[in-house]
């Protein structure tokens, strides 16, 4: 009989896939997927906050750059802050004043000529570092590279320069009254010296602040915090209950 078979061409023929074997496979890779995806996910937040790191720790040292080649005062380009596209704080809501760091990155440019370290990557691809509050462009040609790093103490072009602002003051100048002025800011935090001190800041918009527009509320461009770069050039994420979301 097997002979017979083969000699007209015939074989048994290959059983198939039932459609419950079909179902079952595809609820299976669903399973999978569904555990894997957070993970990757996870994954991906945890590499755009190294490489916001690693920027921030760049503009740190850029400051110090200065610092150091102008007898440890810091630039005074409120010309800048007033003068890019868009002007002084071109918004009514909040934040009340304007921390945005497109100043710095002009401003810095001999010692620090890598435009792409003002833009944290997680930024970029998010409507929250997109909008006015967290993007500005450094100068007014076309096409300039935008900023997307927040600088809270050169946020206002006051005259005279207030005690939380720190345009033209040496380094340990602009420490004490910080420190002075943390005594009845309690936004400031606790102040202690230049590790305390904050230069540069991923934008992020508190759900505690009622006078955030509903778009912002409770967002930054990390989840559950931000990237921070202070004084004394050390970077660091911080956990911020009041920014849960991307």
């Amino acid at each position: 009989m097997n002979d017979s078979v083969r000699a007209h061409g015939h074989s048994r023929p290959r059983q198939a896939f039932t459609l419950i074997e079909l179902l079952v496979v595809i609820a299976i890779i669903a399973i999978l997927a569904a555990m894997l995806l957070p993970a990757l996910a996870r994954a991906k937040q945890k590499g755009q906050q190294a490489v916001c790191l690693s920027n921030l720790k760049q503009i740190g040292l850029a400051f110090q750059l200065y610092l150091n080649g102008q007898n440890d005062r810091f630039p005074d380009r409120r010309d800048l802050k007033t003068s890019l596209p868009g002007g002084y704080h071109p918004w009514t809501s909040w934040p009340p004043s304007d921390p945005r760091a497109g100043w710095a990155a002009t401003n810095f440019l001999a010692d620090c000529p890598n435009w792409n370290i003002w833009s944290c990557p997680a930024a970029i691809n998010s409507s929250t570092g997109n909008v006015i509050q967290s993007l500005q462009a450094t100068s007014a040609d076309t096409n300039t590279p935008p900023c997307r790093y927040w600088a809270w103490r050169f946020d206002r072009p006051d005259d005279p320069v207030g005690q939380e602002d720190f345009w033209g003051k040496s380094q340990s100048q602009a420490v004490t009254d910080i420190i002075a002025a943390s005594a009845t800011d309690a936004t400031l935090g606790l102040i202690n010296g230049p590790t305390d001190v904050e230069l540069a800041v991923d934008p992020y918009y508190p759900k505690t602040v009622p006078t955030v527009t509903p778009q912002l509320l409770g967002r930054t461009i990390h989840a559950g915090g931000r990237c921070r770069v202070f004084l004394d050039d050390h970077t660091q994420f911080i956990k911020d209950a009041r920014t849960p979301l991307p």
